[in-house]
């Protein structure tokens, strides 16, 4: 963005370290005050220069016609920073000569579709998406992801746009930011993109359904948004398609998620979404995140699918489609996955790294190489489809599944969600499944002035070799993140967060006694690094 010709300085801007901000392929910060220890680091001014940066990266991507502005899409999830922040943006985009378009309550997936749909009425498809979410954060929180037609932005874009971010905000000024907010309402219009995206999902359900109308008449399914984003599923998709929705629950957007975290791995979530088929007698439960990007179910019986299982249930859909293919799973999922995929349904497992944008580059990969996939999909509930352009989209997810639910029905078989439910039927599951963190003191002298990322590395190379010496356990022969090691009837995984000075670390095994065990090979080798803080290991090893 071009500062104004005057120079007036703008004094109250404060000094911001930009960088920070980076999550990965998203940008995260605070944009509510009010928490301890908790500044506000995403400010108006803050958020107007990454939006003007995104919009000169995308510009240099594009080949821009003068005569014809680039469209970005702006969409929130229901946050309560969302509004201000949604202002900064369309300011920011505007100041770059871009117009804008505003969705308002969106889905994240929605706003990378809106690159895609091809339909004039509603200003579509736009050159870029800018999505306002922090997921599953606490309400004081927010941040973006930002789109084009090839997808989601990677690290590499997310920091370039940073350092793009800093030069902007250096060069505001008072008058650049009063003409801002004059070309942000000039340039911007409003959408109900929702409604075409809720539309495409419907008829994904009744092509599937071999061109039924309502193919879920008289199937109950009741919905838990946690009060995100994802409200919609119930009225807009499930109900048109047929099925009753009595008994859904926080559908309503509340951006300080009174009722529980809305996010599909945590125990309170499930528990309510299970509680409340069990109660409506219903034949389907779906939960969703605050942005609709994961998501999760639960049979009649309240039996989850979620983490590995929903993993599994999504493998037994794709490969009846696409029998052999590969699936890509991130490094925390079980060895009796691997187990069902491979034996059970015929498929191949390629376990790789965390982080769902990883998961998805390396299926994308794979494919490039002449190794089918169709699926890659992370134990959060991040999962994505060839067949969907790649997208993590927790509602598409649920399209999948709903849609093997009417064709079940349509090929005449009966018995509700029993038929989800028979799909994962053989897999091994572990009875002790545990992550524990083992957080690393930045500032403990045994550093010696290095970084976190390299003290995490001498842990994982010391244990490496701790394992190799001990005939008991046995190192995994391909593994793409960390130490994994089986024995005792079980495994664990220790790994360096991506973002974090923490090593999960990951136990699975078929007692309490085993897991026990593993977690002592672990303790007796990283006993050796005083910064690295093993309460949580000690305190999982005393309840032996």
């Amino acid at each position: 963005m071009a500062a104004a010709s005057s120079t007036t300085a703008v004094p109250y801007l404060d000094k911001v370290d930009f960088m920070k901000l980076q999550n990965g392929s998203d940008i995260r910060g605070v944009a509510v005050p009010g928490v301890e220890g908790e500044p506000v680091t995403l400010t108006e001014p803050v958020t107007e220069a990454i939006a003007a940066a995104f919009s000169a990266w995308l510009s240099e991507k594009k080949k821009v016609d003068a005569s014809k502005p680039l469209k970005v899409s702006v969409g929130h999830d229901s946050r309560i920073s969302a509004q201000v922040l949604q202002d900064a943006v369309t300011r920011g985009v505007a100041s770059a000569g871009l117009d804008v378009v505003q969705y308002g309550l969106a889905s994240t997936p929605a706003m990378f579709n809106s690159t895609l749909t091809e339909d004039e009425a509603f200003l579509c498809p736009v050159d870029g998406a800018i999505m306002i979410t922090a997921s599953h954060l606490p309400f004081n929180r927010n941040g973006f992801k930002f789109f084009t037609n090839a997808g989601g932005l990677g690290k590499a874009d997310i920091k370039n746009i940073l350092e793009r971010a800093v030069d902007i905000y250096n060069s505001f000024t008072d008058e650049g930011l009063m003409k801002s907010k004059g070309k942000a309402s000039e340039s911007l219009k409003r959408v109900d993109y929702m409604t075409v995206y809720t539309s495409d999902l419907v008829k994904a359900v009744r092509k599937a359904a071999g061109n039924i109308e309502k193919p879920l008449e008289g199937f109950h399914i009741v919905v838990d948004a946690g009060n995100g984003a994802g409200g919609f599923f119930a009225e807009k998709v499930l109900q048109p398609l047929g099925a009753i929705t009595s008994g859904s629950q926080f559908l309503e957007p509340d951006g300080m998620f009174p009722n529980h975290i809305p996010n599909p791995e945590d125990k309170a979530a499930m528990k309510a979404i299970a509680q409340a088929v069990l109660e409506n007698k219903a034949d389907l439960g779906i939960i969703f995140d605050t942005d609709v990007d994961r998501s999760a179910a639960v049979d009649s019986t309240a039996r989850e699918f979620n983490r590995n299982r929903l993993i599994a249930l999504m493998s037994a859909i794709v490969l009846e489609e696409h029998p052999g293919t590969t699936i890509v799973t991130d490094s925390v999922t079980s060895d009796g996955l691997t187990t069902f995929i491979e034996n059970k349904l015929g498929g191949k497992h390629h376990r790789f790294k965390r982080g769902y944008k990883n998961v998805i580059d390396e299926a994308v990969r794979l494919n490039s190489v002449g190794e089918e996939s169709h699926l890659a999909i992370e134990t959060s509930g991040h999962g994505a489809l060839k067949e969907n352009h790649w997208l993590d989209d927790g509602a598409y997810l649920m399209v999948k599944v709903l849609n093997k639910l009417a064709s079940a029905r349509a090929s005449g078989i009966a018995g509700g969600s029993k038929v989800l439910t028979d799909l994962v039927e053989g897999l091994q599951e572990p009875r002790v499944a545990v992550e524990l963190r083992l957080k690393i003191d930045q500032n403990h002298p045994d550093l010696k002035g290095g970084s976190f990322r390299e003290y995490g590395e001498a842990v994982l190379k010391l244990l490496e070799n701790h394992v190799e010496s001990d005939p008991k356990l046995q190192k995994a022969p391909v593994n793409y993140e960390g130490v994994r090691v089986s024995g005792f009837g079980g495994w664990f995984l220790l790994r360096l967060s991506l973002h974090d000075p923490v090593l999960p670390l990951n136990i699975e095994a078929s007692s309490h006694e085993d897991a026990v065990k593993l977690g002592l090979a672990v303790a007796s080798a990283v006993k050796k690094f005083p910064a690295l803080d093993t309460s949580a290991l000690d305190k999982f090893l005393q309840t032996s």
